[in-house]
């Protein structure tokens, strides 16, 4: 199959959106090539292996709503995947612990429980939080009810579903805040979360706030054995449904002829013909460099070149020679002080000196029986903080994505040694010391994300702000044949967000509601295809694809 040079469909990229797209179109009978520029799939789902010791998540850190009825269990079990993608709950009663000088809070599950938790937290704005709170679980349940219809639904059946959403929907986070009449403090407890989706309460949309809200409130776990398993279920059901995975395998053109897809080039001069086109590619480089500028309309080209997108972050990954202190099973999202609005006011000049916010997850915490996480007696967490999405922070003008060398650049390898020094610090406030007890300690700026997911400025969230407030894109485009998904999309970033766009791309494409189907049980992959385990069976060798999986140069973990 991989010496073939025609097929139904190519999808560029494999991030977990083009991977549930590639997957579906194959179960549904379609030929599919996926192609991906590094060593392995999964995009912001993988992992890497470290001392023949560690595993660390690059971007799963925990999954909302994977109790019965999950949209992202769904979504894998129409594939046939249930029983090879499980989940471990974490704390449903504080899975989020929220840290200012002045309070704390852990967030439950369940709408009424974080109602209460929030009001007895913060007593003096009860009214306005009642009021907050009534608008966002509204919106969540219409935007769930909406995307989960058998029916495709008329602008006039919207309007009629969707009051909430559409009175509110498209507003700033910010202004339903003002109209709340909310303190500094019960904003920044409200919107601890929102480096969930990469953007403050000015830019993100309440529907974005409330929908990851809603996401999570539906209860929050963690993928058993780590987030490479989602990316190794989906290729497997790609590859059992007779398509192929080809990594190290870099596109640089999706050939256009007459208005019209008709395949891809690679950077090494292969080419691939097929009528169908999804880019799983950051969606700014797939207009402008991909595809071409040309063949799009002046005025969509203009928006996305001008386009901001989410910011990204820096992540220390850390590994300890002990466990970590006695804790709930919950992320840690630290904040210096009590306003979170100056907090990205901050971000927005460049000024993250000191580190003021952290994210910290505790991968050994939440998969605890996992073999790859870390040695017995020892802990792996990671610890994260957004930066500005200037290149110039770091001491170079252009990204590597645009062939940048940057790794041995003095300036940004003190930016770097000096940014690690500043995120410790602020970690051991924190979690108290551990420095003493580091055994692995390795940093990830935004240019480390840039050049292995080749999103602009190395954000995951995609963009911020496409021509407006909360605009972004379908996964039809204006070129016959040509689809999007991924985290730029309408459907939003995260596992589940990209896992949503990835089945309403595959569903237009083949004219069907997949995701209603598969939420109401339906099993479209055929199960007795799917390749047995055993216990040699590694999620990172079967992200690698067929063609290599047994490849040179796969980490292993010794245990």
């Amino acid at each position: 199959m991989t010496n073939r040079d025609d097929w139904d469909a190519i999808v560029v990229g494999s991030g977990i959106g083009g991977l549930v797209c590639a997957a579906y179109l194959a179960v549904t009978g379609r030929r599919v090539l996926v192609l991906e520029q590094h060593d392995v799939a999964g995009g912001n789902s993988h992992v890497f292996r470290r001392r023949r010791a560690y595993e660390f998540d690059v971007g799963v850190h925990y999954l909302g709503d994977c109790g019965p009825g999950g949209v992202l269990p769904a979504i894998l079990g129409g594939l046939g995947l249930d029983k090879r993608i499980t989940y471990r709950e974490m704390d449903q009663d504080g899975f989020d612990e929220i840290v200012l000088p002045s309070t704390s809070m852990f967030m439950p599950a369940g709408w009424d429980r974080y109602r209460r938790r929030l009001k007895e937290t913060l007593p003096a704005d009860a009214e306005g939080l009642d009021t907050f709170l009534d608008i966002c679980e509204a919106l969540g349940a219409e935007m769930r009810s909406a995307l989960l219809s058998g029916e495709e639904l008329t602008v006039a059946d919207l309007v009629a579903r969707t009051p909430v959403t559409l009175k509110w929907g498209r507003h700033p986070l910010s202004r339903l805040f003002d109209h709340c009449g909310l303190s500094a403090r019960a904003r920044t407890v409200l919107a601890a979360q929102s480096p969930n989706y990469g953007m403050g309460p000015d830019q993100a949309t309440v529907s974005m706030h409330a929908t990851v809200t809603d996401h999570y409130v539906r209860g929050a776990y963690y993928p058993e054995g780590g987030g490479q398993m989602l990316a190794a279920g989906l290729v497997e059901s790609l590859e059992a449904h007779g398509g192929t995975l080809l990594t190290r395998a870099h596109v640089t053109r999706v050939l256009v002829d007459d208005g019209k897809v008709t395949g891809v080039g690679l950077a090494d001069g292969r080419q691939f013909s097929a009528p169908l086109v999804v880019s799983n590619a950051d969606y700014r480089r797939t207009v402008l460099d991909l595809v071409g500028a040309e063949h799009f309309p002046a005025k969509l080209v203009t928006k996305t070149r001008e386009a901001a997108m989410g910011l990204p972050f820096a992540t220390l990954y850390v590994a300890l020679d002990r466990p970590l202190p006695e804790r709930r099973n919950a992320n840690l999202w630290w904040y210096a002080d009590d306003d979170i609005d100056t907090y990205y006011r901050r971000l927005a000049e460049g000024d993250i000196d000191p580190v003021s916010f952290l994210f910290l997850s505790f991968a050994s915490q939440k998969d605890p029986e996992g073999r790859a996480v870390c040695p017995p007696g020892h802990s792996n967490f990671q610890v994260m903080t957004l930066c500005p999405p200037e290149y110039d922070r770091w001491g170079v003008t252009t990204g590597p994505a645009d062939g940048t060398r940057y790794r041995r650049n003095g300036a940004y390898r003190k930016s770097k040694e000096e940014f690690t020094e500043a995120m410790l610090t602020a970690a051991e406030r924190a979690i108290g010391p551990f420095r003493d007890h580091i055994t692995h300690l390795e940093a990830a700026t935004p240019l480390t994300h840039e050049r292995y997911t080749l999103s602009t400025g190395g954000t995951p969230f995609g963009l911020a702000d496409w021509g407006g407030v909360g605009a972004r894109p379908d996964t039809r485009t204006q070129v016959e044949g040509l689809h999007v998904v991924g985290a730029n999309t309408r459907y939003g970033s995260g596992i589940t967000g990209v896992a949503v766009g990835g089945i309403a791309c595959a569903s237009a494409i083949v004219g069907r509601r997949l995701i209603h189907e598969v939420h109401d049980g339906a099993v479209l992959g055929d199960t007795d295809l799917l390749p047995d385990r055993d216990e040699r069976w590694d999620p990172l060798a079967v992200s690698r694809g067929t063609g290599r999986r047994n490849a040179r140069g796969l980490a292993g973990i010794d245990r």
